[in-house]
């Protein structure tokens, strides 16, 4: 999700589709149109098709990439919500990938 300055979303925009059991993520790819549209802030979503919204390792590795990189680029990560079945978890509420 893209959002302005007074965190109201811009757009809701698709990065990537992944297959039953994994997602290949390109870090520069999820700040493509965060930076076209001049987005102040991001927050990312995802789904596990288990329905087990519990961070994997892989979870914690990539946020914490995609915080930096937002650093970098004067975008700010708000959050990484991981999704399923009816159920959430925030990693920032956790403390996980974000420092």
């Amino acid at each position: 999700m893209l959002l302005d300055r007074r965190n109201r979303v811009l757009e809701t925009v698709e990065v990537y589709k992944g297959s039953v059991n994994s997602s290949q993520v390109r870090v520069g790819e999820l700040f493509k149109e965060a930076v076209r549209k001049n987005a102040s802030a991001i927050i990312v979503v995802h789904n596990h098709p288990s329905g087990d919204p519990t961070p994997s390792p892989d979870d914690v590795a990539v946020t914490r990439a995609i915080v930096q990189a937002g650093k970098l680029l004067d975008v700010e990560v708000l959050d990484h919500l991981v999704i399923g079945e009816g159920k959430w978890v925030s990693l920032k509420e956790k403390g996980l990938g974000f420092v």
